[in-house]
């Protein structure tokens, strides 16, 4: 492990042990052999949101053998959604705020998993950082453009290991996409459709307003769930899980399903940001939820030799992509999934790690005994961060890679919410056109929770 982010508890254990092994040793091999890591090599996790996808990343990472989870976190401890975390570690010490976690055990943990709702990612990450804390942080990363560029520039600050929680960013299609782009396979890529067409939480309300008179669940701590938000309600509307659909506090079909699908397209094909985004097709537009479903093209500029390329997405039940010409009538399209289109290729690919395959499969056949053949293991994604809190890896999907691809989520939200077409610049990261969408970049966050703005 990193000795720059080591807290004084490993300090003070470390040189404890050291006094001691002139005393008196004990073999490897009769703790356990290669297998058994000690705890004092462990790397010390704290679970932040310990529910629903919170506890899926938890219990992997602090499943692993060289961790050791101290401390959960989650605003709803006692619920029945946090049990399995609750029962797995249950000589980790409890907590409701996040604020409390870091006051009390601070200097106790190296790492942390922040799996909670979109809005409340930013002062989490920010306070663990700042703390010299490493942070795997569920996509989306953040819940505004300004936020991702804020934890863009404090892990450079911090030096700490980072990772977006977009597992599929270390699974085949990774390796696939990565050992063709470099081989040249997938070159002079100027068209991606990219489309997730299920039911979404919000398909079918009838929203004019935020739900008031709810009642909050005892012992749930709903003041600090809303964090940097307006606190409004309770409502089981927001919780759990509905807090997706709203502007408030979600990033809909783009932060759910975008990082999934399009990650491997915006980092080897070294996309950026584009400049000019277009809601093409608006269904339902709401003020508050997100649509029933849209249309929304980015158009990215050329990049050296890489021609301009034009990403349309597609969201929303029966809203798809045209069918590949190139597609035999037998075959589906994957859903959800992507289709790239190059000057002589045409790619398909699904979601996460789905490898991609050229169509048709006569042209696939033709080319197979050309492309990179990937081989070898790799580690997984959640491996992956364990393994760069230790120092011993790089993580694959860190903030200076995943914070460009969650803005360009970001650019796709506000284009929901306006509609029409929006010319962004790169360079001074503004909308050229448009007042209002420059105002929705950020979010002015609510009286007490300005500090984490300032980290």
């Amino acid at each position: 492990m990193s000795k720059q982010h080591q807290p004084t508890r490993r300090t003070f254990v470390s040189s404890s042990m050291a006094a001691l092994a002139s005393v008196y040793v004990v073999p490897r091999h009769v703790l356990g052999g290669a297998k058994f890591v000690a705890p004092s090599e462990k790397v010390n996790l704290a679970i932040i949101g310990c529910g629903n996808q919170g506890s899926g990343i938890g219990r992997t990472i602090g499943g692993n053998k060289l961790v050791q989870v101290v401390a959960l976190c989650d605003v709803y401890m006692d619920d029945k959604r946090t049990e399995k975390v609750r029962e797995q570690f249950g000589e980790a010490k409890k907590f409701q705020d996040f604020r409390e976690l870091f006051a009390q055990m601070g200097d106790q943990f190296d790492a942390c998993t922040i799996g909670v709702p979109d809005h409340a990612h930013f002062p989490i990450t920010m306070t663990a950082m700042s703390r010299g804390k490493h942070v795997y942080v569920e996509k989306p990363l953040a819940h505004t453009f300004n936020e991702c560029e804020m934890m863009m520039a404090a892990a450079k600050k911090y030096g700490v290991a980072t990772q977006m929680g977009n597992q599929g960013h270390s699974g085949a299609n990774y390796h696939q996409f990565k050992a063709w782009a470099e081989a040249g396979v997938i070159k002079n890529v100027t068209h991606i459709d990219a489309h997730m067409n299920s039911h979404r939480r919000w398909h079918g309300w009838n929203i004019t307003g935020y739900p008031t008179g709810g009642k909050t669940p005892a012992g749930m701590d709903w003041d600090t769930w809303a964090g940097t938000r307006t606190k409004r309600d309770y409502d089981g509307k927001y919780d759990p899980g509905n807090w997706r659909s709203w502007f408030d506090y979600g990033n809909g079909a783009f932060g759910d399903w975008g990082p999934h699908i399009l990650d491997t397209c915006h980092r080897f094909l070294e996309l950026g940001l584009p400049t000019e985004i277009e809601a093409l097709k608006l269904d339902g537009p709401n003020e508050f939820i997100f649509p029933q479903a849209s249309t929304i093209a980015f158009r990215f500029p050329k990049r050296g030799d890489k021609p301009a390329c034009e990403v349309i997405w597609y969201d929303g039940k029966g809203n798809t992509p045209p069918r590949p010409e190139v597609l035999e009538k037998d075959r589906k399209m994957t859903a959800p999934g992507k289709i790239i289109y190059s000057d002589d290729l045409t790619f398909m690919g699904g979601t996460h790690g789905s490898p991609l395959r050229v169509i048709p499969e006569s042209k696939m056949k033709q080319i197979a005994n050309d492309v990179p053949r990937i081989t070898g293991k790799h580690s997984n994604h959640h491996h992956n961060f364990v393994l760069a809190c230790r120092g011993e890896e790089h993580t694959r999907s860190p903030f200076d890679i995943s914070a460009p691809l969650t803005q360009v989520f970001m650019l796709g939200v506000i284009t929901q919410r306006l509609g029409g077409k929006l010319k962004f610049d790169p360079t001074s990261k503004r909308f050229t056109n448009s007042d209002q969408a420059n105002a929705l970049l950020t979010r002015t966050p609510r009286a007490g929770w300005e500090s984490y703005y300032k980290l």
